[in-house]
């Protein structure tokens, strides 16, 4: 079988067999990758702890009918080993994880924006430089912006008038001026809305001057933005205390 080389950020895994396991990947050159690893379930396995999600490994890879089969396996950054420490950061780059899956929809198909995107935001995470929930909103922006949903919060999403704006809309695509204003629109805050600009512009000078209230608003018309999107919501969003 043909043989290939990728880094890749490992995203899930489900059991397969007796001692075998299905591993669904980010990769830099492959885009979303499933393939198997044989053997990692076994007590005897010498690279089955490289391949739990959060690992960002270097991967060879033989070219399968169905499944591709992963043949080595070397760990470049083990952002599961400090994201373990902290349950609020844990859940929070579970999030990122299946915003990734999600996002990228087709298998072996370039998506290096996304998988460079993932890697920092999981690098940011585990560095706790800012607060998990700051860099969780940060990447759900950035990332629906790469995947073509890109929300509008300086001028109107109908009518592209310059704002500031009061009105938001998931379905509409951001912030809405009075005369395009859609039924069911939030109002958030005016500093809500310019912390959503810095957190999609990546402004963190402004983000750290925020309050917690602006902040918590903000995250709600995230999650908001993002489970109309995607059609329905993450489950591990569940788990994140917002």
């Amino acid at each position: 079988m043909p043989l290939y080389r990728d880094e890749a950020i490992v995203l899930r895994t489900h059991k397969l067999g007796e001692a075998d396991r299905i591993i669904t990947l980010l990769s830099r050159s492959h885009g979303r990758i499933r393939a198997v690893a044989k053997g990692v379930r076994r007590t005897t396995s010498r690279w089955g702890s490289r391949l739990e999600p959060f690992t960002h490994v270097d991967l060879q890879l033989a070219e399968g009918r169905s499944l591709d089969v992963i043949t080595q396996a070397e760990t470049l950054t083990p952002f599961q080993s400090t994201l373990g420490l902290d349950y609020e950061r844990y859940t929070a780059g579970t999030v990122m994880l299946e915003t990734a899956e999600r996002l990228v929809v087709e298998e072996k198909q370039p998506a290096l924006q996304q998988f460079l995107l993932l890697v920092g935001g999981l690098r940011a995470m585990t560095s706790g430089e800012r607060p998990p929930g700051v860099v969780l909103d940060s990447f759900l922006l950035r990332s629906l912006s790469v995947a073509g949903y890109a929300p509008s919060f300086e001028v109107c999403a109908r009518c592209g008038d310059p704002g500031p704006h009061r009105y938001f809309s998931p379905a509409a695509g951001g912030m809405l001026c009075v005369d395009c204003r859609m039924p069911g629109s939030a109002t958030p805050g005016a500093e809500t809305v310019e912390l959503l600009g810095a957190l999609l512009t990546g402004d963190w000078d402004l983000v750290e001057r925020t309050a917690d209230r602006s902040r918590r608003e903000a995250s709600g018309l995230v999650a908001a933005y993002l489970a109309w999107h995607l059609e329905r919501g993450l489950r591990s969003l569940a788990y994140v205390e917002r």
